[in-house]
């Protein structure tokens, strides 16, 4: 019979945390650093009428690219992540960052359009360093302001998500989509100095060979019930947020509203102010109130895709959809986390790893299925696929407290 410690092996983790915390500069570096690396997953979004022209396919083909740079991050969550806890932090996250350097190089230099899925399958993939970056501030922070923490580097991460589209538009009108893709190749570059420079050597937390942190990481997933619990309401919350964001863009530049790539980025904008949330959230998940706001999460998402249904001549309809659906998925993204990290301190690169995986897989599959929905059924149809995926996991959610109660009574019998 193994345990915990069989798991994690014999090396605790070192801690480079003061006293009185984080410095508040390390945790806006963080916070940005997380923001500028998975901004790479989203840049092509705003780009797919434009790409779908320069190499002549259509766009449900075009959406192919965001869903395989979804992919390659789930593989990267599966394959990489888990590294954080087998090797020296600030080692790993620069190999990852040298490799997406590359391959946003090659994604920029592509002159066919199966080159550019190949690049932003590996970009995607190294990608991961956010993931990296946020449960290593997990690890840098007391017990009583982890929440705290992890809601400000999360706020970056995504207001990362949200900028990226306004940033990606901006500069594909005024240089080319080339640019974006040479552009953030070049921040990957200068990311992997700075954190190499300012981030304190994080000892491994695990000796184990890499092979058993791969199968401990899925282990991980049977022996937390709320991993898989949590990852699933995330999944559902992720694949809505994919479904609007790839097939708004259609809406706003079609014959309703005729927008511009700019004015699809002033959109996105608007839509980042649901980041805005995401140190409420950590506030919430500091003061035990994970369970109730993870349901009015649910409920605000459903309520979301609704008013962007009956408003869908609207444009400030839609946008206030979009401002709370951003801000309903960051809440339970933050608010799972907190969950999450809880589990095993010492294995938290592996439970962020499983974590982050289902709910891209979630992600994935809602930008996919969005396509494939809005194609056939147009806006009315996003928003009705929109609207089920939160109600199912609010009907989820309603199974918690029993779930609970039934895992607790064999521990009462056993005393």
């Amino acid at each position: 019979m193994s345990t915990s410690s069989d798991l994690r092996g014999t090396h605790k983790p070192a801690s480079p945390t003061a006293p009185h915390g984080v410095p508040g500069w390390l945790v806006a570096l963080l916070a940005v650093a997380s923001g500028m690396t998975v901004a790479n997953l989203y840049y092509a979004q705003p780009l797919l009428s434009s790409l779908s022209g320069v190499f002549h396919i259509s766009t449900a083909t075009a959406g192919s690219l965001i869903t395989l740079t979804q992919v390659g991050y789930v593989i990267g969550m599966l394959f990489l992540v888990p590294l954080g806890d087998r090797l020296e932090k600030r080692n790993l996250i620069t190999v990852l960052l040298t490799v997406t350097t590359l391959a946003l190089v090659a994604a920029g230099l592509a002159t066919s359009f199966p080159v550019l899925l190949i690049a932003s399958l590996v970009s995607g993939a190294t990608s991961v360093v956010a993931q990296v970056l946020v449960p290593f501030a997990a690890g840098l922070a007391p017990d009583h302001a982890r929440g705290r923490i992890v809601g400000r580097v999360m706020s970056g991460l995504l207001t990362g998500i949200l900028l990226s589209r306004t940033v990606s538009s901006l500069v594909s009108d005024v240089a080319g989509w080339r640019v974006v893709f040479l552009g953030s190749a070049a921040l990957m570059a200068l990311l992997a100095v700075a954190l190499r420079a300012a981030m304190p050597r994080h000892a491994p937390t695990t000796t184990l060979p890499y092979h058993h942190v791969l199968r401990s990481t899925f282990r991980l997933v049977r022996t937390h019930p709320a991993l898989l619990r949590r990852g699933l309401y995330q999944a559902a919350m992720f694949g809505a947020f994919s479904a609007f964001w790839t097939t708004v863009s259609f809406v706003l530049t079609g014959p309703r509203f005729h927008y511009s790539s700019i004015g699809v980025g002033v959109f996105a904008l608007v839509g980042a102010a649901g980041a805005a949330v995401a140190p409420f959230a950590g506030h919430w998940a500091d003061r035990g109130l994970v369970r109730p706001m993870t349901g009015l999460a649910f409920v605000v998402a459903a309520l979301a895709f609704a008013l962007a249904g009956f408003g869908g001549h609207s444009v400030i309809a839609i946008g206030l959809a979009a401002i709370l659906i951003d801000m309903a998925v960051q809440t339970t993204l933050i608010l799972g986390q907190h969950t999450v990290y809880q589990l095993d301190p010492a294995a938290r690169a592996r439970l962020n790893s499983a974590f982050i995986a289902m709910f891209f897989v979630g992600g994935a599959i809602g930008s996919q299925l969005g396509s494939v929905v809005y194609h056939s059924g147009g806006w009315t149809g996003l928003t009705i696929l929109g609207a089920v995926l939160p109600l199912a996991a609010l009907l989820y959610w309603t199974t918690e407290r029993k779930h609970r109660a039934a895992a607790a009574e064999p521990a009462t019998a056993s005393r």
